[in-house]
């Protein structure tokens, strides 16, 4: 059983990333598996990012655009729910 903190897309990967560009893709990958590194170090990460104090969806920017993720500590979990290109993206 793994201990460490992990990450996942919500509903499904092909739900969130849909049509998005690879790069904006990666670049929210990369930036959510630093989230998971900073959680296992023993930060506190539930307030990182934009949103509500103390938890709730939050919103992170990324390559030009921002993404939205759930924090679950108690499942040590980070929720990817929502990815939003830069403006300028098809």
């Amino acid at each position: 059983m793994n201990d460490g903190w992990t990450w996942r897309y919500d509903p499904e990967q092909q739900h969130v990333t849909g049509r998005l560009p690879a790069g904006v893709v990666t670049e929210v990958e990369r930036l959510v598996a630093q989230l998971v590194e900073l959680a296992d170090s023993g930060v506190d990460i539930t307030d990182l990012g934009n949103g509500p104090r103390h938890g709730g969806l939050r919103r992170m920017e990324a390559a030009g655009g921002w993404f939205h993720f759930l924090v679950a500590p108690r499942h040590r979990l980070i929720i990817i729910v929502r990815i939003v290109p830069p403006l300028d993206e098809p």
